[in-house]
């Protein structure tokens, strides 16, 4: 049977969109019907009529004044039209973001006017009474969010189109035969959008890059990358840039910095690292107190603004952490090597140097460049192992380098010392009111080919813990040296959480007996905490720690200080990852230049690198989020025939998802697949409930599930309902 061949255009039946795009445009000019469709290019007798039909029902509709006969201007009431950002829903229909409007603003589908998801535009707002839900309709689109689009190719005869797996981009587009490039039909491509024309159904593109086949790993890992527009590799200069730098140590250059060689100093990290972006030292004065050094890779020193390699990374910003790969920041002779704090060389860094006492006070500190030489290299498990043992001998099963192997007296006591400080630390931060979130994450075991062989769950321990509080300590303090100068810096700041999210997360865990206190916000730090600490372990545990996130503002980078509600922090910034973050490489800048006297820089031009970093992150942890998805579907098509025990984690009119309590794969179970009774979604319950048996199934129900289908290219897993958990 042969395909049916779709055209790419069809003659428009209605024109108000662009009649009310065309009179706003030019709002004091009166325009009629031939105008209209001189502007539009129409002259045919039905386009004719259909215009001038359009122009009597917009002005019966009070959107535009016939001013004499024939002649309109668009409705001069300025506040019925906004700008803001359109938020599409995955079923083609969207909403308008404008801070002027507590609520967002519906648009229908036949309203939308070819706006895509997160495209800038003006909207025309009507049915705005007391009681009714406003409605609008797209007038202009000001900016595209982003023109280029990762889908498959579907090639006919002269032209092709491409669809993408995306539920939010509502159209395919359509590209001409001469820019198809060397695609096949069924290829997964990068496209960009080069017109819409006026009459079309569809945007008009170009293939710009074939990627792969569909489900192919490494097609489908790049095809993340391209979605979020992220790099795979560095361009040829930029990696020829970095080979040229020289990276040798040399005496005149530590001749200018604090010599920190001779005190004790090592590195914790995950056992698979290959950037060490921070190392610890550590020294008892003859005064009872401990030296505690906090020192960063010096990025910097290497990165000089204005260089091609600079602008490379301040356009990544961040690194990517994918779930088989990492995309870095910069190129790997610095990332790995040179800026690398591996054991046993030399290596330049920035430092916060404390004095602390035995109560984990800071008496003085110190801020500059350093030289060190790192003592010894532990993964988290090692230092664990130290910390709960106090055993200095590593065995085999712990060890990285595979073999036994005992650590000095020094470093075991300096590992004891440190983690007995940390935990004083954050204690004082818990008593203060930050959030402690230790949600569980969920990693792959895999093979050489990056296929999965396993799941295993992270868990935060004292080792990480140890390293985190440092850091949180070093952070904390740089910020809170310039803040108080009241210069302009790039501060982490965090708000308040949103009081909406946290009432509709109490609606759902009061299901299984909890509560939050919403009486000042040191109540709800402390609530959450109890909250956190009352689920561990049990099976609603990660929707509820799902659900709490949520409900918590983004952290973001600015140079407005807010503070850091999560961390219950005043001053706070990012100072100890400029391996994998720009902002901390801006934050050392800005640091040396203050301690060189500088005078305050220019807060708008900071202001607009924090933004462009705070943006990149977001691309950053959803393509990291969708690597996941990709992998647990990945590792599922391998599980088919099996059944696991799942947690309802949401519910819908069209289903519920479930996720596997053993390894947190979650996947929907379509409402019609449910077939011992006929199930409605009652949404004051979150439940589904059966028309005969009255049987409800709702958030944090225990149920056996089996895969029915395992979407690659969708990120999708759909479930059979077997039975529920007796």
């Amino acid at each position: 049977m042969s395909k049916k061949i779709r055209k790419p255009i069809k003659k428009e039946k209605d024109f108000s969109g662009k009649i009310l795009k065309i009179l706003s445009q030019n709002a004091n000019k009166p325009f009629n019907y031939k105008q209209i469709g001189a502007k539009l290019e129409l002259d045919d007798t039905n386009s004719r009529n259909q215009i001038i039909k359009d122009l009597k029902i917009l002005a019966a509709q009070k959107k535009i004044i016939e001013t004499e006969p024939g002649k309109y201007l668009v409705k001069a009431i300025s506040q019925d039209y906004y700008e803001g950002t359109i938020d599409m829903t995955s079923r083609k229909t969207a909403y308008f973001i404008c801070d002027e409007f507590e609520e967002d603003v519906f648009i229908p589908s036949n309203n939308l006017n070819r706006a895509l998801d997160k495209d800038k535009v003006k909207v025309y707002v009507y049915n705005r009474r007391k009681g009714k839900r406003p409605e609008g309709e797209v007038i202009e689109v000001i900016e595209r969010d982003k023109t280029e689009f990762v889908g498959v190719i579907d090639i006919q005869t002269n032209f092709a189109f491409v669809s993408t797996a995306n539920p939010k981009m509502y159209t395919d587009i359509f590209i001409p035969k001469d820019k198809i490039g060397d695609a096949e039909n069924g290829d997964v491509v990068l496209v960009k959008i080069d017109d819409w024309p006026k009459r079309a159904d569809s945007p008009f593109g170009s293939v710009i890059r074939v990627l792969g086949k569909p489900g192919e790993h490494n097609t489908e890992i790049h095809a993340i990358l391209a979605e979020y527009g992220l790099p795979s590799e560095f361009p040829v200069e930029v990696e020829v840039y970095a080979q040229k730098l020289d990276t040798s140590i040399q005496e005149s250059e530590i001749a200018k910095r604090r010599d920190m060689r001779d005190t004790l100093t090592f590195t914790i990290d995950p056992k698979d690292a290959k950037d060490f972006d921070d190392a610890l030292s550590f020294k008892k004065l003859e005064n009872g107190n401990y030296e505690i050094g906090i020192h960063i890779a010096d990025v910097s020193y290497y990165l000089e603004e204005g260089t091609i390699l600079d602008d490379e990374a301040y356009q990544r910003a961040t690194s990517v952490y994918l779930v088989d790969r990492v995309v870095p920041m910069l190129p790997e002779v610095l990332s790995n090597f040179a800026c690398s704090l591996r054991p046993n060389e030399e290596k330049y860094t920035f430092s916060a140097i404390f004095e602390v006492s035995p109560a984990a006070q800071v008496v003085n500190q110190w801020f500059g460049r350093t030289v060190i030489y790192s003592d010894q290299r532990f993964a988290y498990e090692e230092a664990q192992y130290i910390i709960e043992t106090k055993d200095n001998t590593i065995p085999v099963d712990v060890s990285i380098t595979g073999e036994s192997y005992v650590v000095s007296d020094e470093i075991t006591e300096a590992t004891l010392k440190l983690d007995e400080l940390a935990k004083i630390l954050r204690k004082k931060r818990m008593q203060n009111g930050a959030i402690s979130f230790d949600k569980v994450e969920v990693k792959f075991n895999l093979d050489g080919e990056g296929e999965p062989e396993g799941v295993y769950f992270k868990v935060s321990k004292d080792a990480n813990h140890l390293i985190e509080e440092f850091m949180l300590l070093a952070n904390r303090k740089v910020a809170e040296y310039i803040g108080k100068q009241k210069k302009t810096f790039v501060y982490r700041i965090h708000d308040e959480p949103n009081e909406d999210k946290l009432i509709a997360m109490q609606t759902v865990i009061a299901k299984f007996g909890y509560k939050i206190d919403f009486r000042n916000k040191g109540d709800i730090a402390k609530s959450l905490n109890s909250l956190m600490e009352e689920v561990n372990g049990k099976k609603e545990q990660n929707l509820i720690d799902t659900l709490a996130i949520r409900s918590m503002s983004k952290a973001k980078y600015s140079t407005e200080n807010i503070g850091h509600y999560g961390l219950a922090f005043e001053y706070y910034s990012h100072f100890t990852s400029p391996i994998r973050r720009y902002p901390d490489v801006m934050v050392h800048r800005l640091l040396q230049y203050y301690l060189d006297g500088g005078a305050s820089v220019d807060e708008e031009t900071y202001e607009t690198k924090c933004l462009h970093c705070s943006n990149m992150e977001s691309l950053a942890t959803n393509a990291e989020r969708d690597s996941i998805k990709y992998m647990q579907v990945k590792y599922m098509q391998d599980h088919q025939d099996e059944e696991f025990l799942g947690v309802i984690s949401g519910v819908t009119e069209w289903g519920i998802y479930v996720e596997i309590v053993s390894n947190k794969c979650e996947g929907m179970v379509r409402i019609r697949e449910i077939k011992d009774d006929y199930y409605t979604f009652d949404e004051k319950q979150y439940a589904l409930v059966g028309a005969t048996s009255n049987h409800i199934l709702q958030l944090g129900d225990e149920i056996y599930v089996k895969v029915k289908n395992a979407d690659l290219v969708k990120k999708q897993l759909d479930f059979h309902f077997l039975r529920r958990a007796e």
